[in-house]
């Protein structure tokens, strides 16, 4: 699809795990189309390893790559932040700003509403990757969330969803969309469907993601646990990753007599981390479209993961082979069996790979990306001329009366 070159800023909360690696890529390859792009993201989030990552990223963005505090609750301090944020963000002139995650969506949709009071009018795009959605619709935060969400979709041009779960969710919690809104996977690249091979000494199992209860690292360590009661001894793991409970699942390890056979190994990129045990472990509690799940089957490791969010997605015709979140039982047994044969989970991972390659893909991700940012701005890609000079977001919001139009996917 040809699309007129766009300034496209995008803003994200915590610059982490999948959803920064989705970031990175779709910055990426808008930036190998031809599209200006800048990045803002949270200062505070992050060690050495993110920081890293993002000064790899700095030097690929025409925009630049900006770093503000960002809260991830909400804080008085939103106020102070928010117009740090629109400073730096009206300076770009941006054509399209794309908000992720629940945090970099509000700023994305805050900011580019006054700046269309101002004159400037960006498509203001939003892609939950789940954040507010997780929230329980009864609970307080939920409905504080959940109302906050339905507020913000009436200044929302596009919303971008990366699982049918996630749609479903959001129509379930928030209400029907009424900007453009469209189902778009998240996508690999060609490097990440090469086979990757455990090491000679590779331990028996290994958790990948961040640290937090979300992610399921507790149930993991009891698995373990389970395991050790049962055969007489503990499996080995490694834990990949930091968070925000990371000392307490090492006091969990340490209490149940694990430390000898549990190691903690700080944040690393997935395809070196397949390669330190047999099998991944995935015993997510709620996901939208995790990347880790994507990776692992696109590198034929032996995989082992909940029916959550969006991950039956990925597994298709395969789905019977997932676990209920949560179910400390179901985990206990895959793990044993996959301890106990481990040919068959190797066969399984073989046999699922094939299944990624057309689906998930970066190119494809983005260039349906593009299309919802084209649909929000009211330009047809077929009235694209081949060579057109960069639009302004004066320029793109003249084609039509963006802001009043609605479409289904």
């Amino acid at each position: 699809m040809t699309t007129p070159p766009m300034r496209i800023v995008h803003c994200v909360r915590a610059p982490v795990g999948g959803i920064f690696r989705h970031v990175r890529d779709l910055a990426r390859c808008q930036e190998a189309l031809g599209h200006k792009v800048g990045l803002i993201c949270d200062s505070t989030t992050g060690g050495a390893f993110e920081d890293a990552q993002i000064e790899e990223l700095r030097s690929t963005l025409s925009l630049g790559l900006a770093r503000f505090p960002m809260r991830r609750q909400l804080t008085v301090q939103d106020f102070s932040a928010t117009l740090a944020l629109y400073r730096h963000i009206r300076d770009l002139k941006p054509t399209v700003l794309h908000g992720h995650g629940a945090k970099g969506g509000a700023y994305a949709r805050l900011i580019g509403t006054y700046l269309g009071l101002r004159g400037q009018k960006p498509a203001r795009i939003y892609s939950p990757h789940g954040g507010s959605l997780h929230y329980h619709p009864h609970r307080l935060e939920g409905r504080v969330y959940h109302t906050l969400e339905r507020l913000l979709g009436r200044i929302t041009d596009g919303l971008i969803f990366v699982s049918d779960y996630e749609s479903a969710a959001y129509e379930t919690k928030i209400g029907s969309a009424s900007a453009t809104n469209r189902i778009v996977y998240n996508g690999l690249s060609k490097q990440d469907f090469e086979p990757v091979n455990a090491n000679e000494d590779a331990a028996d199992f290994v958790f990948i993601g961040m640290l937090r209860d979300l992610k399921g690292p507790d149930l993991f360590i009891e698995a373990l646990y389970n395991l050790r009661l049962k055969l007489g001894r503990a499996p080995s793991a490694i834990l990949v990753g930091d968070g925000p409970d990371e000392a307490r699942y090492r006091e969990m390890v340490e209490k149940l007599g694990l430390t000898g056979a549990v190691t903690f190994t700080g944040p690393m990129k997935a395809r070196e981390a397949f390669k330190l045990a047999k099998t991944v472990v995935i015993p997510s509690r709620a996901e939208a479209m995790p990347y880790i799940i994507l990776e692992t089957v696109a590198a034929q490791r032996p995989l082992i993961a909940t029916r959550a969010g969006g991950i039956p997605e990925i597994f298709g015709k395969f789905a019977n082979r997932l676990i209920e979140p949560g179910h400390i039982t179901q985990l206990t047994l895959a793990m044993e069996d996959a301890l106990a044969n481990p040919e068959k989970k190797q066969a399984e991972a073989v046999e699922m790979r094939p299944c990624l390659a057309e689906t998930f893909s970066t190119d494809l991700m983005t260039d349906r990306i593009n299309s919802v940012y084209l649909d929000a701005l009211g330009i047809a890609p077929s009235d694209v001329p081949a060579q057109q000079s960069e639009l302004t977001a004066n320029q793109a919001t003249s084609l039509s009366s963006v802001y009043a139009r609605s479409s289904q996917r």
